[in-house]
């Protein structure tokens, strides 16, 4: 089992030892560092982290091992989000389970989502959405790293998601602007 861009919460030890032996810590986001060390180190695993991603390399101390495309023995392959200058995060896909994890541009948390949206993008990343990412995609299930999982319907999720994103910018805007900024801005003094 590989822990991704993990939060140490009361019960999560218990939670991961019923799904198996732990073989990584992956960070995937420069902003979810967070608790990686900690569960590498209670673990005895390795930290992972894309090279792009500076701003988390740095605030690591545990040590990394630096990946680009895969991540050891997990499967996943590694793939570099850009949506605008100053972003990127790795977004992870296994395909021999069809499973894609994104850390920050989509969600399933009421900050990211608009009306009937199972699925939504950051405010930000609606304008011009990071499709070449996920084009060739079609996940059997989706984990985001704001929210909860989409295991059913994945794919038509993240084809929804991507498709209707620019026009509903200005409902995301109306639902999810402040928070968005404020979320945005703790995110950056962290």
């Amino acid at each position: 089992m590989w822990v991704i861009d993990p939060l140490d919460a009361p019960g999560i030890d218990e939670e991961l030892s019923a799904l198996g032996d732990v073989r990584g810590v992956l960070v995937c986001s420069n902003y979810h560092v967070r608790d990686a060390e900690r569960f590498a180190t209670r673990y005895g695993v390795p930290v992972y982290c894309p090279s792009w991603l500076s701003r988390a390399v740095s605030k690591l101390d545990a040590p990394i091992d630096l990946e680009t495309d895969t991540v050891g023995t997990s499967g996943f392959e590694l793939r570099r989000c850009r949506p605008f200058p100053g972003w990127s995060e790795a977004v992870a896909y296994r395909e021999s389970d069809e499973t894609l994890y994104v850390p920050d541009v989509l969600g399933t948390a009421p900050l990211f989502t608009v009306g009937e949206e199972q699925l939504g993008m950051y405010l930000l990343c609606r304008f011009v959405p990071p499709r070449a990412v996920f084009d060739d995609l079609t996940p059997r299930r989706i984990l985001v790293g704001h929210g909860t999982g989409i295991f059913e319907n994945a794919s038509i999720a993240l084809r929804t998601a991507l498709d209707g994103a620019r026009r509903r910018v200005p409902a995301a805007l109306r639902a999810n602007g402040w928070g968005q900024l404020r979320a945005l801005t703790a995110a950056l003094v962290d």
